[in-house]
């Protein structure tokens, strides 16, 4: 995707992030199609429809563990933003905090940052996407400074926020690094070479390799990691059948 184009569609995201609404605890098997409808799954993560970038229908079935897009009715040109971010997280995301988080906490403090997903994929053009956001300050809501993208799986022509700045291992596995910004954050992407469906490392090793790059420093502030995906066309069916995070300080 373009930066100019995303930047664009992000002003949308900013106005629409004040009504975000908060449902109660969740059961199993809740369906969301409000367009900013979230639920908390496990009394610890909040899962979201987030269909911010589109007014076309989005619907998202919440289970236990995670939840599944069934219904996506929108499109949107490869060259510019997606339709929206169905996710799951952990954290503070636009004031909606997950219940008992200890987010934002400082990178200096941490002394753990561990997680897991299960990706299940299906047609589409899409990026699986998992989200480790940062600022300077110990902020709830509005835009954090520096968004961590990890492009689990790509499909279709659309690329990451920026241009690609070269290779890096991360975590024992190679990437295709990007670094831009949006018109609202600094943006640093790192592209699977082919897709990934399950996965559990260190959040810690991507955050490091983000400093060792100038972008942030220790006393930065961990605000939210975030897993699911960005729909541009299609995306029935994909799932994030198992998310867990766990931060220690």
């Amino acid at each position: 995707m373009r930066s100019t184009l995303r930047a664009l569609a992000l002003t949308g995201l900013l106005a629409a992030s004040a009504v975000v609404a908060a449902a109660g605890p969740a059961q199993a098997d809740v369906t969301i199609c409000q367009q900013y409808g979230t639920t908390t799954i496990q009394g610890r993560y909040v899962v979201q429809n987030n269909r911010w970038g589109s007014s076309a229908n989005q619907c998202i079935n919440v289970t236990s563990t995670g939840f599944q897009i069934t219904q996506q009715q929108g499109s949107a040109p490869t060259n510019g933003a997606p339709l929206s971010y169905p996710s799951v997280y952990l954290g503070c995301h636009y004031g909606n905090c997950s219940p008992g988080s200890n987010l934002p906490m400082q990178v200096s403090r941490i002394r753990s940052a561990t997680s897991s997903i299960n990706y299940r994929y299906t047609g589409g053009t899409y990026n699986a996407s998992y989200d480790i956001w940062l600022d300077p300050t110990p902020k709830t809501t509005g835009v954090n400074q520096m968004e961590i993208m990890i492009w689990f799986n790509r499909q279709g022509s659309i690329q990451p926020i920026g241009s690609a700045v070269g290779n890096a291992t991360v975590g024992g596995r190679t990437w295709q690094v990007w670094r831009g910004n949006n018109g609202g954050n600094n943006v640093i992407s790192y592209v699977a070479p082919s897709p990934i469906t399950s996965w559990s490392f260190n959040v810690l090793d991507f955050i490091n390799d983000v400093r060792n790059r100038g972008a942030i420093t220790t006393s930065w502030y961990l605000t939210s990691i975030q897993a699911g995906f960005e729909p541009w066309n299609g995306g029935t069916g994909l799932a994030v059948d198992n998310f867990s995070a766990s931060v220690s300080g």
